[in-house]
């Protein structure tokens, strides 16, 4: 959905008020009566950043020599303490316009599709959108707060239709047979056995496992594409036609089950096993395994925390994936590494993380939170540890 300018906003300032320049075009102009705006809707691609595709408007105007596309799916990597912004959630997105052939380029080098639907827009109403898209470029207008459910380069496209063209465009919802969560819609473009989907479930909360209204579905590309199909202006068809501009409906993924986090997970739970079997048998306890489980598990936990609590994500919330990740692991991970010394809470500590962890269950069943059904392979480890730990600590007797 994201399509990175690698270029500094400085430079594309200067190309567009060149071509501008050039053109003798202003706001005030009038498109010409054989003018076309169309919405491009573009294939996802195998990175984590464009696997829910791309939305973006073209302008097509061969008498004022336009063919242009305006895409709001742009940030610029120069900005100031890019990555802090990013994983705060207040990094800003921008409009960006280029040629379409440029815009094509990406597509073209990845074997992505791309489709146009040429929407039936009288001039008045064409000319309407064309300037409100110019004004929208705007260095003081084309920076937006970029939000991955309700205000992205998909949202995007039908607020400005509908705040251009007012009332008489209708958004109709009867090709929505089933009324799926956010959840369900973003899984539509994943693998379920991907880290993307894995890192994805494990990211954000419950409030995106509400069901999506017809019109919060367009925050995905290919279902703005569907809505165009079944929106009226003024009770008739907003789409006029729909081509191909780039086809490449055989193309394929690699996939390689050695790399995807089942594999992983699944040998960290033989491994788990065998080491706690060894544990029961001797008596003992293999104090870098409990060190690397509550490492790990603990330092999921404050990333979750620090997603709910310290950052702008609107979809980060809510997120019960922090009872059986507990932030509170990376403490107790320096008190399990040592030999002796044990805390005498630890026990206590280790029943309390196998309720959390049944907790966490009860949320599932009962449909409150989603989880990635991988993250059953990681409660059967920590399950069997745990409750190897907890016989242990209540067996011996701590020194602290």
């Amino acid at each position: 959905m994201i399509r990175a300018l690698k270029i500094s906003f400085k430079k594309l300032c200067f190309i567009n008020s060149l071509w501008i320049a050039l053109l003798g075009f202003s706001l005030q102009a009038q498109l010409s009566d054989d003018a076309q705006i169309s919405i491009i809707t573009c294939d996802a691609g195998q990175d984590l950043y464009s696997s829910f595709g791309h939305s973006a408007f073209r302008v097509q105007d061969s008498a004022n020599g336009i063919n242009w596309v305006y895409n709001y799916g742009t940030f610029d990597f120069n900005t100031p303490n890019f990555y802090y912004k990013f994983a705060k959630g207040k990094l800003l997105y921008s409009l960006s316009v280029s040629t379409f052939s440029d815009f094509l380029f990406t597509y073209e080098l990845e074997n992505r599709w791309v489709k146009e639907q040429i929407l039936k827009l009288n001039p008045q109403e064409r000319n309407n959108l064309f300037r409100f898209l110019e004004n929208n470029r705007k260095p003081e207008n084309r920076d937006y707060k970029y939000d991955f459910l309700f205000d992205n380069c998909a949202t995007k496209l039908p607020q400005i239709l509908k705040k251009v063209l007012g009332n008489n465009l209708e958004y109709h919802g009867e090709h929505l047979k089933n009324h799926l969560t956010f959840r369900d819609l973003i899984h539509q473009n994943l693998l379920t056995n991907s880290w993307s989907s894995f890192g994805i479930d494990l990211a954000l909360g419950s409030v995106i496992d509400r069901k999506a209204a017809p019109e919060e579905y367009m925050f995905l590309p290919k279902y703005v594409m569907l809505q165009m199909q079944n929106t009226t202006l003024a009770a008739n068809p907003l789409v006029l036609r729909e081509r191909s501009v780039l086809d490449y409906s055989d193309k394929r993924f690699n996939y390689n089950f050695g790399l995807s986090p089942l594999f992983w997970l699944l040998l960290l739970l033989l491994f788990t096993l065998a080491i706690s079997y060894i544990d029961l048998k001797n008596g003992t306890r293999s104090r870098w395994l409990d060190f690397f489980l509550f490492l790990i598990t603990g330092s999921a936990g404050l990333l979750i925390f620090f997603l709910w609590f310290l950052t702008d994500h609107s979809s980060t919330a809510n997120n019960f994936n922090i009872l059986w990740a507990f932030p509170f692991n990376i403490a107790a991970c320096y008190f399990l590494l040592r030999k002796d010394r044990i805390p005498k809470w630890m026990g206590k500590y280790i029943l309390g993380l196998l309720v959390l962890i049944a907790i966490t269950l009860i949320l599932w069943i009962f449909q409150i939170q989603q989880f990635s059904p991988l993250i059953s392979v990681v409660f059967a480890t920590l399950g069997i540890r745990y409750a190897l730990l907890y016989r242990y600590f209540t067996n011996s007797k701590p020194s602290l």
